[in-house]
């Protein structure tokens, strides 16, 4: 008993709690979103699967989660590092069978189908690029050329990249190339090598918008600018969205209560759009509790890298904090018409076990760090 107490007193509950609060808006949103889809008649009347399904499927995917940190907590995290390698050939691996042998959904072949539930790889490859990369800046990184750097971390990155997009999934090809660039500006790389870096990036955006590009993406982008080019077909999602979060008002209209979510004129409620939802009916002020969450979640992976004085820690939380951030900044920005739509979901809200479970692991690893204090 003593033993598993010292052991709770030396996790970090600042983070531990706004990751419980922030799952706890999840299955707000959810269970609303499972209220609107209850309306509509279902064969299946199982738990998991009937109209309840999704709120029910991610409350057993927060008790896995919850194991995870757990049992990551216990692990000596150092051992990540000598792991890397490892991790970048599994990452690969992982991406490269799906091609053959995943689900396709909304024309993506990014899921595994097992048991009527869906892993999609790209979450956890998240996680090992940033601890590829923390291994590599922290280790051979620190006595090369800035240049060669950037360079060797850049086509370390890429692979998996062109993986991602073989799917296709653009937002999350997006997202693997942005932690990259993320961590490479952490790692003391040279500016005028990032000003470089950005045209570059400015350079293969265009060749991707004329060459890589399918035409549905494109749409995604065009009605970002302009929803009325497809009032009813491309923009309608980010109309309806923009609309539901401006109708939540200072306190919102209640749970089950708002109108864009539960009379389903607004789509991907439970995924892309779940802030959407939870902005109509917990209103501003909720949106705002939210958002501080977030804020103390993403600053402790920061202080409990101060605690180390290695480069690899600091650098792989930080990297961490970085891609949880950009979800967030994403996801949120696309909900109220400032990004646009890349299918890119909420941290911890949004409905999904492969996402979920994904950021388990990093919490895990960061109360690890913790626990070797």
């Amino acid at each position: 008993m003593s033993s598993i107490l010292r052991f709770l007193s030396r996790l970090d509950w600042p983070l531990l709690l706004s990751f419980f609060f922030l799952a706890g808006f999840g299955l707000i949103g959810l269970y609303s979103a499972s209220l609107a889809n209850a309306s509509i008649a279902t064969e299946s009347t199982s738990l998991l699967f009937g109209p309840m399904g999704i709120f029910w499927r991610q409350l057993m995917y927060l008790g896995c989660g919850i194991m995870i940190i757990l049992i990551t907590a216990l692990i000596n995290y150092s051992v990540l590092g000598r792991t890397a390698k490892l991790l970048y050939i599994f990452s690969a691996i992982f991406l490269i069978a799906v091609l053959f042998f995943g689900k396709t959904i909304r024309g993506t072949t990014g899921w595994f189908s097992i048991g009527g539930f869906g892993i999609q790889p790209v979450e956890l490859v998240k996680v090992f690029l940033v601890i590829v990369l923390a291994t590599f800046f922290a280790g051979r990184g620190r006595q090369i050329t800035s240049l060669m750097k950037t360079i060797i971390s850049f086509f370390i990155t890429l692979p998996l990249v062109i993986f991602v997009l073989l799917q296709p999934d653009f937002g999350s090809a997006v997202l693997l190339f942005l932690i990259w660039f993320g961590m490479l500006a952490i790692s003391g790389v040279r500016k005028l090598h990032l000003f470089a870096l950005i045209l570059g990036a400015c350079a293969v955006a265009v060749l991707a918008w004329m060459f890589v590009l399918k035409p549905y993406q494109k749409d995604r982008i065009m009605v970002f600018w302009d929803p009325s080019r497809d009032p009813l077909g491309r923009g309608y999602n980010v109309t309806q969205s923009v609309i539901a979060v401006g109708s939540g008002g200072i306190t919102g209209k209640g749970i089950g209560y708002g109108s864009q979510s539960q009379l389903r004129f607004l789509p991907e409620r439970e995924t892309d759009f779940i802030f959407a939802v939870l902005a109509e009916e917990l209103g501003f002020i909720g949106i705002m509790m939210m958002s501080i969450l977030f804020v103390i979640l993403l600053s402790r992976f920061y202080h409990i890298a101060l605690t180390k004085n290695d480069a690899f820690t600091v650098t792989m939380l930080t990297g961490f904090a970085i891609a949880i951030g950009l979800e967030v900044f994403i996801n949120i920005g696309s909900n109220i018409r400032l990004l646009p739509v890349t299918g890119v979901t909420l941290p911890f809200v949004s409905y999904g076990g492969s996402s979920l479970l994904a950021k388990c692991l990093m919490i895990g690893i960061a109360e690890s760090v913790e626990n070797s204090r």
